[in-house]
Order: C-alpha cells, then sequence, then structure tokens
C-alpha cells in the first residue's frame, strides 16, 4: 500500500479514481462531538496514515455535531472541491443513503466507517464487528452477575435509533441478554448517543425499580457514564456497568471500579484501514472486501472485552493508552494497585 502519489492506475472516469493524484483530496466526514474519539483519535490517525500514502494529497475533515442535515451539506460541499473519495461515518444511516447516491452518481467512492448505510450500499465499509460487540459487552456482564449470584434485573441503554451499527450493537446484547435468566427491566435508544440523556433516562429507571436492577448494558462509554452519574446522583451503589470504546475516562473509571467493562477497539486500526481502502479507490483500483454486510465489501474488526482483570495488558501494554494520561491524581492509587506504570 506504500506507493508513490503519482503511481495511480490508468485516469478513471469522473472524480474517483486515477488520474492526477499529486493534489488529489478525500473527505473525511464525522459524525458528532459527544464521543470525544473524533476528534482526539479517528482524525489525526487518519490523516496521519494518508500523509504516508500520500504525502501531498489533502484530508477535507468536517464533524456533523449530530446533524444529518449538516452532514448532507458536509458531503456537499466536498464533492465540490473534487474529492477522489469519501469516508463517512453516518449521523444518520438512512439519510446517509442520499449521500451515497449522490457521490455515486458523480463516480465518487464511498467507504462507510464505523456505521452502516443499510439501505443504499456503500462500496466498501470498514468497522469493528458491531453485532459481535453488543454481545461481547453483554455476556460478560451476564457472567459477571452469574459468579456473583446477583438477583434482580438488568437496564439496558442502546445508541442512537438513527445509527445502523448501534441497531446490530442492541441485537448483539439481547442475544446474551435474552436467555440469561435475568429480566430486562427496561431499555432505551439514546438520541444521537448524548451521555446527558441516558443518564436521564436512567434515573427515571432508579426511581422505579430501585434494588432491583443489577446491572446496566450500556452501548458504549458514553452512555455507560451517563448511567453511573445516575447511580451516583441518586445516592444509591453503582452495578456493574458496561461500556464500549475505551474512551480514557472509561479506563479510569474501571480502574476505580466504577464501571464493568468495556470494549477495547482500537481506532488506529479502522482508522488506517480506511485511509488505505480509500487510497486504492483514489488510484482506479476496487479493493475487495473480507466479507459483505448490507451487500457492501466490508471488513470486520473482533474487538477485545476489557475488565479491571486485563485492562493493563489489553490498554496498557499494548501502547495503546499511556499511565501518564490516565493515571493521574484520584486514579493514581488505583492504577499503582493494578500495576499500572
Amino acid at each position: 500500500m506504500l506507493v508513490a502519489c503519482g503511481s495511480g492506475e490508468s485516469p478513471a472516469a469522473g472524480g474517483g479514481g486515477g488520474g492526477d493524484l499529486q493534489s488529489a483530496k478525500v473527505a473525511f466526514l464525522m459524525p458528532d462531538l459527544a464521543s470525544t474519539r473524533y476528534e482526539l483519535q479517528d482524525k489525526p490517525l487518519f490523516e496521519a496514515r494518508m500523509k504516508q500514502l500520500c504525502p501531498s494529497c489533502e484530508v477535507i475533515y468536517q464533524n456533523a455535531d449530530s446533524d444529518a442535515a449538516k452532514q448532507q451539506q458536509q458531503a456537499n460541499s466536498a464533492l465540490a472541491q473534487g474529492v477522489k473519495a469519501i469516508v463517512i461515518d453516518p449521523v444518520d444511516s438512512a439519510a446517509a443513503a442520499t449521500i451515497v447516491k449522490t457521490a455515486q452518481s458523480q463516480q465518487v467512492p464511498i467507504i462507510a466507517y464505523d456505521r452502516p448505510i443499510p439501505a443504499t450500499p456503500a462500496d466498501y465499509y470498514i468497522s469493528f464487528d458491531n453485532e459481535k460487540i453488543g454481545s461481547l459487552i453483554a455476556q460478560s456482564l451476564v457472567d459477571h452477575l452469574k459468579a456473583e449470584k446477583a438477583e434482580g434485573g438488568i437496564l439496558q441503554v442502546n445508541g442512537s435509533p438513527t445509527d445502523a451499527a448501534a441497531g446490530l450493537i442492541k441485537k448483539g446484547i439481547h442475544s446474551a441478554v435474552d436467555p440469561s435468566g435475568f429480566k430486562l427491566l427496561a431499555e432505551y435508544d439514546t438520541p444521537d448517543w448524548q451521555p446527558e440523556k441516558a443518564q436521564t433516562w436512567v434515573s427515571g429507571q432508579i426511581t422505579q425499580f430501585k434494588e432491583q436492577i443489577a446491572g446496566v448494558v450500556a452501548a458504549n462509554d458514553g452512555t455507560g457514564g451517563g448511567a453511573i452519574a445516575a447511580f451516583k446522583a441518586a445516592g444509591v451503589k453503582v452495578p456493574p456497568v458496561t461500556g464500549n470504546d475505551a474512551e480514557v475516562a472509561a479506563a479510569q473509571r474501571i480502574i476505580a471500579g466504577d464501571q464493568f467493562n468495556t470494549i477495547s477497539k482500537p481506532i488506529k486500526i479502522v482508522a488506517e484501514a480506511s485511509a488505505n481502502v480509500a487510497w486504492e479507490f483514489m488510484q482506479g483500483k476496487k479493493p475487495a472486501g473480507k466479507t459483505t454486510l448490507y451487500e457492501t465489501p466490508s471488513e470486520l474488526f473482533v474487538p477485545t472485552v476489557v475488565t479491571k482483570d486485563n485492562i493493563k495488558e489489553v490498554l496498557f501494554d499494548s501502547g495503546i493508552m499511556k499511565a501518564a494520561d490516565v493515571c493521574a491524581g484520584d486514579y493514581a492509587k488505583g492504577c499503582e494497585e493494578l500495576g499500572i506504570k
């Protein structure tokens, strides 16, 4: 994949491939600011890989801040600027079908990133296996509750109802919770993945179910953090709460004993893979997928569950996180107890 910028294949028709790549542009369109990962990890990692592949290429980065209409405008702007490929993590998976159709009508390939676009197949889809993520975090929680001989039921805090990836995570969660023997007390689809909305909903469930809540399956670290905040605000013991994304705040909550698990899905893997695929398309090639999802050639990576038992090995010994970024202040003692240096 490390080829010179000018070594593309014969020019393809339209804006999507070949031709002069010396100053080619690629769009990287992310969905929201509620998850800190997009600004802190996805963007710089994608840009760094593209710079390796094509030092003179330009990355047009935009974040839609949970506004599907804004993302449509950003995509239109990128097309007007002559991008040769668009990598997009859609705010609204259904609405993004219009972006796919518009781009493909101009022969600009679309790479769906992290979240699929089911209605209209993109040219490629790169993500961790979202259904597997749901089943892994939920099964990890269920196994823990059984080992602790916990009684009561489970709250399920899903992601955004407009996010197809959230739907896959939700399906995976149900595959573990439904046959678990623990009653599903209630579930909620969190608009725009907003932690504050998850917190508000969980607060209401605490009032209704009180000590019946044995655990909470939250679809990502933001909603998990919102759930934990609700229990703390209510002045009651925090039950085991799941997460997903391995954000720094989640690692700190796991170290402190407030969050039970998260999912390590190193963003470097998907960010660099999407840059590789975008670069292939920009050269006029058509990369083959490892599998197919929603009639789209896809590559789905396998994630890893992280708990207090393996957080040192998975997140710190691997170099994904640095102790200096996580272990300051209130978390220093917990890190020391776990041997995180």
